[in-house]
């Protein structure tokens, strides 16, 4: 499976723009929704569980649609992570 994950504000200021991520087909941590993934994420590294911990209010969205952290995450997603946006 692979999925394309962006990051966005102060996440990418700390991860980056993005990464693509590559699991052979039995492989057994692959993750099957959104926020499966971003646990997963966490996982990685310190830079990872900081910009993501799970105590952050962070959206995500699947394919540019928001989603929930319940989101299936199918093959070839293109997965965002960004902090919620206030405008004035």
């Amino acid at each position: 499976m692979k999925i394309t994950v962006r990051y966005f504000a102060q996440v990418r200021e700390l991860l980056g723009p993005g990464e693509d991520l590559d699991w052979t087909a039995d492989a057994a941590d692959v993750p099957a929704t959104v926020g499966e993934l971003r646990q997963w994420l966490i996982g990685r590294s310190p830079n990872h569980a900081r910009a993501l911990d799970a105590s952050l209010p962070l959206r995500a969205a699947c394919n540019q649609l928001m989603c929930s952290a319940h989101e299936p995450l199918p093959d070839g997603a293109e997965i965002a992570f960004f902090p919620p946006v206030t405008g004035g």
